[in-house]
């Protein structure tokens, strides 16, 4: 829709809430200077028609970049509603301004140099789960620019997102932890978000998500940046079915999931193998392991073959292991898959790795399943994946 041109019918003729109504706004998209008019009465000193024009504004960025960029010069009339008392205005405003930060740096920087921030980082503190809900989401999308991310830190936001997390709706916890995530990205933020104690509230929400959602990228991909520290680690190690949860990604999740779960681990395991080696393999981590480093992406393959080499690893002489034990298996499957050439015999000795750790096998998926029957047992579904192809 061409923005040129004026409509004198609303810019020239008083205005006021008694002979402007939404319908009305709604009609004048029609003509060329939609965008002229809704500007006007987002500037008006009438609260119902600057409730009306952000609702129009809403409605027409929310698709379209070209209008994004259009209605720039709504921006800072936008922030003003967020101060106001009035809920529907808050709404409104917020609503409008989520729309405009979307995929457009100019409109994110813009909000936040109008002073958005502060009335967002109140709304996350907000009884109101509504207000708390579109804040969330808010903040989310003015976390994505790398320009926007030292501002929003220095606000002290970490917390409240881990908060969040914990205890808020299923869309703002997604919302959070997404915006952790992005928050993460920049390097200086880590031990600032490490501070609000974020693995507990990861996992558990980690714990119940679809393994193949965005919310569990976001929550392996936060959880891999804060693997670079100690207090990273130690936390998922002590929260109850923290490093699990990771072994679970590791097996199901989407292709960038898992490449972010095996960086977790192998992060941990470079750190202090001598630490972190038994807590990894306790949680049945290595069928998943050679699934990926068959059928993984390129990254993850790399990781998981560089993993296997430090969990095969043990503190005693190899004549001291017997010649079918798992990890020579392990040790001459890896030698094998180097060779890409060798994959159909990669998976033959999968095969075989299967066969003599069954026992082990069954052990550890009776443990996470608690009640399994005896059809469940043959065999773990992920190498089942590889061997039959």
């Amino acid at each position: 829709m061409d923005s040129e041109g004026e409509n004198s019918v609303y810019l020239n003729s008083p205005v006021s809430a008694d002979n402007f109504s939404d319908g009305d706004i709604r009609r004048t998209t029609t003509s060329s200077s939609a965008v002229q008019q809704t500007l006007f009465l987002i500037q008006s000193d009438d609260p119902t028609l600057k409730v009306q024009a952000a609702k129009e504004i809403r409605r027409l960025t929310k698709t379209s970049q070209r209008y994004r960029r259009h209605f720039s010069n709504a921006v800072k009339p936008l922030v003003d509603m967020l101060r106001s008392e009035s809920f529907e205005s808050n709404e409104a405003a917020l609503l409008a301004l989520l729309n405009l930060a979307v995929k457009d740096e100019g409109n994110k920087i813009s909000i936040i140099d109008a002073g958005a921030l502060e009335p967002i980082v109140d709304f996350l503190q907000s009884e109101n789960a509504i207000l708390q809900d579109h804040a969330t989401a808010a903040l989310l999308t003015l976390s994505a620019s790398p320009a926007t991310k030292p501002i929003i830190s220095a606000s002290g936001v970490f917390s409240l997102l881990v908060e969040i997390i914990r205890h808020g709706s299923s869309q703002a916890k997604a919302d959070a932890v997404m915006a952790l995530s992005n928050l993460s990205t920049y390097q200086d933020n880590l031990l600032s978000i490490l501070r609000a104690q974020p693995i507990p509230s990861t996992v558990s929400l980690l714990k119940s998500c679809k393994k193949s959602s965005k919310t569990t990228e976001r929550c392996t991909a936060l959880i891999e940046s804060l693997m670079c520290y100690e207090e990273g680690r130690s936390s998922l190690i002590s929260e109850d079915g923290g490093v699990l949860a990771v072994v679970e990604v590791l097996e199901s999740g989407s292709a960038q999931s898992r490449e972010h779960a095996v960086g977790a681990l192998l992060t941990m395991c470079q750190s202090d193998r001598t630490k972190y080696r038994e807590p990894i393999l306790r949680e049945g981590v290595i069928p998943g392991l050679l699934e990926l480093t068959v059928q993984g992406t390129a990254k993850s393959r790399t990781k998981a073959q560089t993993l296997l080499r430090l969990l095969r690893d043990t503190p005693y002489p190899r004549s001291e292991l017997e010649p079918d034990t798992l990890e020579n298996i392990v040790s001459s499957l890896i030698s094998q898959i180097d060779c890409e050439e060798q994959s159909g015999k990669a998976k033959e000795m999968l095969a075989e790795m299967v066969q003599v750790s069954m026992e082990q096998s069954l052990r550890h998926l009776q443990q996470r399943a608690l009640v399994c029957t005896p059809a469940d047992l043959s065999v773990p579904s992920c190498v089942s994946k590889i061997t039959s192809k």
